[in-house]
């Protein structure tokens, strides 16, 4: 077995890691307070290739694997959470979608503005009745000939007002039930599309989540996405992969906090000597380094065997699941350590606790994560190994 990063994956951390220290810390508490989008820090990031790591260099991307992704994703969620997932659904559920299944047309259009960071992208699934049950879509795009008519409402939608492009999940043929489903690339612009107040969020409050409304918008067939009823398909395909980029935005929300309380623990002194060297506190660091380097086993493992070509959709679930159920629990003990100075804004980890809370929620609750696992074992087919075979199907 290596664990060893490459020189180039090397790199692509160590710019992450800087970036986020040096252009994100200054100015984050600020923006959770004020609900700021981050516009010069995303700005930032497209510089630095950051919105379209994995596209082909044909279409404007960094061309890089999963693993330099993940490894991105971890160290700017360690100081800003709300800048990692503006970046994480640009890259894996929009410019990953759309390279995987668009035209070459839809690619020259739109994945080439959105790999380089000059537009936004957003991922129109969830709607008010259609959250964990993807399926019942009451979007929708009714055929008229050379276009669809798109009407209905979208929810918690990610980069909701500033993205430029929307794929959006809508049903053509009720009937079919989740069969009749398409996903169409609307932009934001069109006459129809009406973008709702932002919310106000518990966490990650600097990411412009917004309600979408579509009403009798005209979409081109030409902008549907792969052939017709495959929309629920896309989604659930792409949403394997988003899985990934969340449960790194997990790990680095879980491994930021824990580097700030274990920084904090060897400073703070109580009756005589740090607390670190407390039993008390020194445990609490043992568990947080083993919980977190156990997700990241099981985050980087999931990144992995994308790029292998190898079935992820469970590892992608167990990565997800477990690393951000560590994130909220560790987040949680990053400011027991702290005490009441972690209860306050300026040490940062009361943040990174309400931050770590989405993602138990977003691109699937843990509880479909455990639905998606016990599925994939009840069916046979098994989790990759770390030993033995490649796959494994049981009967």
């Amino acid at each position: 077995m290596y664990f060893s990063l490459t020189e180039e994956q090397q790199a692509v951390k160590e710019a992450a890691r800087d970036f986020a220290q040096n252009e994100l810390l200054p100015g984050v508490i600020e923006r959770d307070i004020k609900a700021e989008f981050p516009t010069e820090q995303v700005r930032m990031m497209a510089e630095l290739g950051f919105m379209g790591m994995m596209v082909s260099p044909e279409y404007g991307g960094g061309g890089m694997d999963t693993l330099s992704y993940v490894l991105a994703m971890e160290e700017i969620s360690k100081v800003d959470p709300s800048c990692a997932v503006i970046m994480s659904v640009n890259n894996s559920l929009v410019c990953w979608g759309l390279e995987a299944y668009g035209t070459e047309e839809q690619k020259q259009k739109y994945l080439t503005k959105l790999a380089t960071g000059e537009w936004i992208g957003s991922f129109c699934l969830s709607e008010p009745e259609a959250g964990s049950d993807a399926t019942s879509q009451r979007t929708t795009a009714e055929d008229r000939g050379d276009h669809y008519l798109l009407n209905g409402t979208k929810n918690w939608i990610t980069n909701g007002s500033t993205s430029k492009v929307h794929l959006v999940m809508a049903q053509t043929h009720p009937e079919l039930r989740h069969r009749g489903i398409n996903t169409l690339i609307v932009e934001s612009d069109w006459p129809g599309v009406t973008i709702g107040p932002k919310e106000d969020k518990l966490g990650i409050r600097a990411s412009d989540t917004c309600s979408i409304m579509y009403q009798d918008v005209v979409v081109p067939k030409k902008n549907r996405i792969a052939e017709e009823g495959f929309g629920f398909k896309f989604a659930m395909q792409t949403l394997d992969g988003g899985r990934i980029g969340i449960a790194a935005q997990a790990l680095g929300i879980a491994a930021g906090a824990y580097e700030r309380a274990l920084v904090y623990s060897k400073e703070r002194k109580a009756f005589g000597k740090p607390i670190s060297a407390h039993q008390a506190i020194a445990f609490k660091l043992a568990d947080m380094a083993t919980e977190i380097e156990a997700a990241r086993m099981l985050v980087y493992r999931a990144a992995w065997l994308k790029d292998q070509g190898l079935p992820y959709s469970a590892a992608a679930a167990m990565a997800k699941m477990f690393a951000s159920d560590v994130a909220m629990r560790h987040t949680v003990e990053a400011v027991q350590i702290h005490g009441g100075y972690g209860y306050v804004r300026e040490y940062h980890v009361e943040r990174l606790m309400r931050d770590a809370k989405i993602t138990q929620i977003y691109e699937g609750t843990n509880e479909i994560q455990r639905l998606v696992i016990a599925r994939n074992i009840l069916k046979g087919q098994l989790y990759v190994p770390l030993f033995g075979a490649a796959w494994e199907q049981t009967a």
